[in-house]
């Protein structure tokens, strides 16, 4: 029996690198039509800029702030194997980017598993779903298209100021955590008890998720998305940790070879930091971004991806401070799939 249904990650998630030209340039080398594509600047302190099938790719959202999403020439078109981008501060001249890229289905379809019906683009196979309802204002449930239960989901009100609002299934079991917990994406705080967030997560389950009153999340009359993740093994892994404060640090076991991680300190007031295996193509992986604000990129030892997790190397609060709680997002390259090809360590 094979460890995987995916033997190939990269053709449902790929972290691709450019050079702005300055002009329209077409991305190519994505492998595939993105249903969402999250670009940053590397160089340069523009906003972390998302784009998605069903908003369209003129509407934009920032990650590290709070803003409505705003209708522009952000991207020109989700293409066959990758995204063109325009003259704009996703392709300045000279400047090197980062996007990272998932796909759905590449279609949007009416789901009406919920209390209030949503519009999806979802893949069933690598657990990665868009989705956009109107708010009601009121407790309800949302349903996603996955076929099997979220286990990481981020909110935001695309038509109204508000925070990226995150759901993770390790708060409701985390020390300082509990199943009203939520964290915000667009900024550096800990984890906030608010059961209005997401209705304590009431239901949840291989159709829908659950939203409570908050603006944040379902705000009446407003225009909501959501982005939903479920665990597919040998591919994507969602958990927590407790740092250990050494260079030495804890290990992660994931079960797969990391393409992407991104980690938050979920104890204490911290950034949002992104790791991929593309800006860093061996050990130790120290080129990262944050989510939550606008930085360039930075260089600090954080980790060493490994065959089957990632390992800290960290000692502070970044990533691995001693008894804090961390959550992390993980995409990656299979152990072994059903062509029983091995990933190995670098």
């Amino acid at each position: 029996m094979a460890y995987t249904t995916i033997n190939k990650s990269s053709d449902y998630f790929n972290t691709k690198l450019y050079t702005g030209n300055g002009g329209t340039q077409g991305i190519t080398g994505v492998g595939f039509k993105p249903d969402l594509n999250w670009i940053k600047d590397r160089d340069g302190t523009p906003s972390h800029v998302l784009h998605d099938i069903i908003r369209g790719v003129t509407k934009r959202l920032m990650s590290n702030n709070t803003n409505a999403e705003d209708t522009g020439s952000q991207i020109n078109s989700f293409d066959t194997d990758g995204f063109t981008v325009p003259n704009n501060n996703n392709n300045t001249n000279g400047n090197d980017y980062v996007s990272w890229n998932w796909l759905g289905s590449n279609t949007t379809a009416s789901n009406s598993n919920g209390s209030i019906t949503s519009t999806v683009s979802f893949n069933a196979t690598s657990g990665f779903s868009v989705v956009k309802w109107t708010g009601s204002g009121a407790n309800a449930t949302i349903g996603h298209g996955l076929g099997s239960t979220p286990k990481v989901i981020l909110v935001k009100n695309a038509t109204a100021t508000g925070n990226w609002k995150m759901w993770h299934k390790s708060f409701a079991t985390m020390s300082g955590g509990n199943a009203t917990s939520s964290l915000n994406l667009n900024t550096t705080s800990a984890l906030i008890n608010t059961a209005s967030v997401f209705n304590s997560m009431a239901t949840i389950n291989t159709n829908v998720f659950s939203v409570g009153a908050e603006g944040d999340t379902n705000q009446s009359n407003q225009t909501m998305v959501a982005y939903c993740f479920a665990e597919k093994q040998g591919y994507s892994k969602f958990g927590n940790y407790i740092g250990n404060g050494n260079a030495d640090g804890t290990f992660v076991y994931t079960g797969f070879k990391p393409a992407f991680v991104m980690v938050k300190n979920a104890s204490a007031s911290q950034n949002w930091y992104m790791l991929d295996n593309k800006r860093d193509i061996s050990n130790v992986c120290d080129s990262y971004v944050t989510a939550d604000n606008t930085t360039a990129e930075q260089t600090y030892t954080l980790a060493d991806f490994l065959s089957n997790g990632f390992k800290l190397r960290d000692t502070g609060g970044a990533s691995n401070a001693s008894g804090n709680n961390y959550i992390y997002m993980a995409f990656g390259q299979s152990i072994v799939g059903s062509n029983n090809t091995p990933a190995t360590a670098r």
